[in-house]
């Protein structure tokens, strides 16, 4: 398989989708390549809207999209598709989406064969095999939470460290530490802004200026830096953390 795995789409000061223009043209090459792109994740702006939006950017770097809203039969769509991408926004309503419209199993299996796969935020989420470490609120009621599973871990994108001052709720870690106190087979990437995964064939690669955090039942989390394999979490669930090389 071929993933680019994006933790957010935009960083704070910069246009949309400025940071990682470069990765997604190296990643979908130097032939342009028409992408089909899933806008479900919208919520409070239209599907042609999205479109134009990852369009521009797209074309910028010498590729472009086309939203699935346009097509009769998106089955048939994903079936025929260069590459994949799926847009961030609300993970609930993009599930819900993509469940209701029956295209759980046909991205998967087109993925599965090889055919690029990009995700930012809810995009990056529906890799995993559910969406149970999403950050977003459940506006909407998808008949699972299970996702396209193309790999055997949990993301949670826009990873942050630290609660902001004088928020006295709990941090995203203690987030995660109750995820994985229920589901101590899985490990869970906070993937922080900025940065992504990209995996190639049976590699997994950590992109970007930040570091990632693993976490896992079990085990202290641990921190990896930017360039660090990371292809330990493609394997089975029941492997003991890696510690990085130092």
């Amino acid at each position: 398989m071929r993933l680019l795995l994006i933790s957010n789409s935009t960083n704070a000061g910069e246009a949309y989708l400025d940071y990682p223009r470069n990765n997604i043209r190296e990643f979908l090459g130097s032939k342009k390549v028409s992408a089909l792109f899933i806008p479900y994740a919208a919520v409070t702006f239209s599907n042609d809207e999205y479109e134009e939006k990852v369009r521009t950017r797209f074309r910028e770097v010498g590729h472009d999209v086309i939203s699935i809203h346009h097509f009769f039969d998106p089955a048939k769509a994903v079936m025929e598709a260069a590459a994949i991408v799926a847009g961030g926004g609300n993970t609930w309503m993009l599930l819900k989406c993509l469940r209701e419209k029956k295209l759980i199993d046909s991205v998967r299996k087109k993925v599965i064969s090889g055919t690029p796969y990009i995700g930012w935020s809810a995009g990056s989420n529906m890799a995993c095999p559910t969406i149970m470490t999403t950050n977003d609120m459940p506006v909407t009621a998808p008949s699972s939470f299970k996702a396209f599973n193309l790999i055997p871990f949990q993301i949670n994108p826009h990873y942050l460290d630290a609660n902001p001052a004088g928020h006295a709720g709990e941090t995203r870690e203690q987030r995660i530490l109750e995820f994985i106190e229920v589901n101590r087979d899985i490990f869970v990437a906070g993937l922080r802004e900025g940065t992504m995964l990209q995996l190639e064939g049976n590699k997994l690669s950590l992109i970007g200026p930040r570091g990632a955090r693993i976490f896992k039942y079990g085990a202290d989390p641990l921190e990896f830096r930017p360039g660090q394999d990371l292809s330990f979490l493609l394997k089975k669930k029941n492997i003991k953390i890696k510690r990085p090389a130092e």
